[in-house]
């Protein structure tokens, strides 16, 4: 199992629709997320924007091909994007700007 861990930054003037839109998560979203392998999966919101994710999964790349196959995941990345600060997307959306942190300890 893969521990993952990213960061990418929200807009600040913009926090409280991000939790908004996070707050009801679109029903298909959760059971893409699912079926592609994302297991306890958290989201954490700093007030100046800072976002840190964490999940689990088999396998990062492959849980990240198959949701890149699904058209509800197309949707979500189109609608989420303008939130994030176009420097840490750099172009990209914000599920290809998911950069994982090296993990430097874990206690078990």
């Amino acid at each position: 199992m893969e521990r993952v861990c990213f960061v990418l930054r929200v807009r600040p003037e913009r926090i409280a629709e991000y939790r908004e839109r996070h707050a009801a998560v679109w029903p298909e979203m959760r059971a893409a997320l699912t079926e592609a392998g994302w297991r306890n999966y958290s989201l954490f919101l700093r007030p100046d924007g800072l976002l840190v994710g964490y999940l689990e999964t088999d396998d990062f790349a492959a849980a990240q091909a198959a949701m890149d196959a699904t058209e509800v995941n197309a949707r979500w990345q189109r609608e989420m994007g303008d939130l994030f600060e176009a420097e840490a997307l750099d172009g990209r959306r914000p599920d290809e700007a998911m950069a994982p942190l090296d993990e430097v300890f874990h206690l078990a």
